[in-house]
């Protein structure tokens, strides 16, 4: 809808609770209903990928997988010093997701994305900003008012020439993220019918360390 209003400029993306987002549901996940390209969240991220507006995140407390990723794909990241970044797919049996296989090398170097995608552990908003998932890191309660005042900067700017800066920063790789983004979602889907992701979710819903000693 905000991609065929020409009264809406830019779009702002934030959290609620105190939250920016903690991942998907690994219930939904368990149950098949989140892995395939009709799904919703692949509907969203693809939605995301495409708009050709502006799009400004606002992060506060965690952002947990897809969290994360999806700052990717937006033009601004404004983040509060406490928030809490997190790619732990491999930690759960699965593999990375939104062209951040592709995105994350290119903007940190190949061992920085090998460490986040990897290791899959926490890191702080201050990292986040070193290695250019977000553009700024702002006191604590700060980041939607940030957003929203970059958002009123831009859309006082020439519309038809913001959006195509915006698609010409991306050209060389537009086609080469869609390409990932399918590709890794194909991989996700079948990594969600796996004995390795199913002892991931279960060791997370019984609170406890999986064990991943018997796989090969």
């Amino acid at each position: 809808e905000a991609a065929s209003n020409p009264q809406v400029r830019a779009v702002i993306l934030t959290g609620a609770g105190g939250a920016f987002t903690s991942g998907n549901d690994l219930a939904d996940f368990l149950g098949g209903s989140a892995s395939s390209e009709e799904s919703p969240v692949f509907q969203f991220m693809m939605a995301l990928y495409q708009f050709p507006k502006l799009v400004i995140a606002a992060v506060s407390g965690v952002a947990v997988g897809i969290g994360t990723t999806l700052l990717l794909h937006c033009d601004l990241a404004i983040a509060e010093d406490e928030a809490v970044f997190q790619m732990p797919f491999v930690n759960l049996g699965l593999c990375p997701e939104y062209a951040s296989s592709l995105i994350l090398p290119r903007i940190m170097g190949q061992s920085k994305a090998a460490e986040l995608l990897l290791l899959g552990n926490k890191f702080d908003a201050q990292t986040a900003a070193s290695v250019n998932i977000c553009n700024e890191v702002v006191f604590s309660g700060e980041a939607l008012g940030r957003a929203r005042a970059y958002a009123a900067e831009l859309a006082k700017k020439a519309p038809e020439a913001v959006r195509l800066s915006k698609k010409l920063l991306r050209q060389g790789t537009y086609e080469a993220g869609l390409a990932a983004i399918r590709e890794e979602a194909r991989y996700f889907q079948e990594r969600l019918q796996s004995e390795e992701f199913r002892e991931a979710a279960t060791a997370f819903m019984e609170k406890r360390p999986a064990d991943f000693s018997r796989f090969e």
